[in-house]
């Protein structure tokens, strides 16, 4: 394609990817990894959600990278978040791009992972729904009520914050773990009396659905999005994961000023109207930066509320899956 040229080594350091390179991948140059052993194949994961990572592979362009190093590319798609860990946890997959919640359950869990790269906040791009006709006119309202999620989903976290925020208790409330088609399904038949949901299921669901949006996370959850690396890899092969970065930055670039494009070519993708999947594409950033003290803090304290309500089996310390840090 040609908004994403091919880049030289040298240059592509200095590009889009800069930050993210030198602060998360400081061996990125190292001769010694180049002169070490390579990677054959890099394996992502994906869910059909995460458009930018759709739109890498659409467009093939860190095949084109890649190539010269001797590496393949392999997607593989998963429903989402935590399935996508359980994935990587299990060494099927060395990459892949999540909510807030999927890694401190993998963390929890025991997976061997990095935080490698973090979209900077999109709280727009996660809500609460129910329907049009229905009672429920503030969070607290949802006290006793029924509401779907997926388990282990960034929606997970931004539930809890917001019941919180309301005087309302995680238990206080009755939690229906779906996935997105099986949540949109059981909304729509009155089987759930809300469902927290993301991006652009949000947006669908808001235009084709007896909808309404109860709230979104602004002033709730951050709603970060990360790109996570197996340790293993990520200690060996710093440069993949480098180039990758920088490609990804290139396609978030792309998306933000070409969003009608962007949604033109996920629809037939993501089979929803491209006027949602654009309504969408606006309520994230696509802008990607190095995982700092933070954005670490903020995920110290999502895993403490998890400890807390024991919806983890254990305390844990986010800044261990730091690149900096062993496991």
């Amino acid at each position: 394609m040609s908004h994403l040229p091919l880049l030289t080594r040298r240059t592509f350091l200095t590009g889009v990817g800069a930050s993210i390179v030198a602060a998360a991948f400081p061996f990125a140059s190292s001769p010694a990894l180049a002169a070490g052993a390579q990677a054959k194949e890099f394996r992502i994961g994906y869910q059909k959600a995460a458009s930018t990572l759709v739109l890498l592979k659409s467009h093939g362009t860190l095949e084109k990278r890649l190539a010269p190093l001797g590496i393949t590319v392999k997607w593989t798609e998963f429903p989402a978040g935590p399935q996508l860990l359980e994935g990587l946890n299990v060494g099927a997959i060395d990459f892949g791009y999540v909510g807030e919640a999927p890694p401190v359950f993998a963390q929890a869990a025991g997976a061997n992972f990095v935080y490698t790269a973090y979209e900077i906040p999109t709280p727009h791009a996660e809500g609460i729904l129910v329907h049009q006709d229905a009672p429920i006119k503030t969070v607290a309202d949802l006290k006793g009520k029924k509401i779907a999620l997926n388990k282990g989903s960034d929606v997970h976290w931004f539930l809890i914050a917001a019941l919180q925020k309301s005087g309302v208790k995680f238990s206080e409330i009755e939690p229906v773990y779906l996935a997105p088609a099986d949540a949109r399904a059981a909304f729509e038949r009155g089987a759930i009396d809300a469902w927290a949901i993301w991006d652009p299921f949000l947006e669908a669901a808001k235009r084709q659905s007896n909808a309404r949006l109860l709230t979104d996370a602004q002033g709730i959850a951050s709603h970060h999005q990360f790109f996570l690396s197996a340790r293993p890899f990520a200690e060996q092969h710093g440069d993949v994961l480098a180039i990758t970065m920088d490609e990804v930055s290139r396609e978030g670039a792309w998306v933000r000023g070409h969003f009608g494009e962007a949604a033109a070519q996920l629809a037939p993708i993501q089979g929803l109207d491209a006027s949602v999947i654009e309504a969408g594409l606006r309520h994230y950033e696509h802008i990607y930066k190095p995982v700092d003290a933070g954005v670490l803090a903020e995920q110290q304290r999502i895993a403490d509320t998890f400890t807390d309500l024991r919806l983890i089996p254990k305390k844990i310390v986010t800044t261990e899956a730091a690149l900096s840090a062993k496991a």
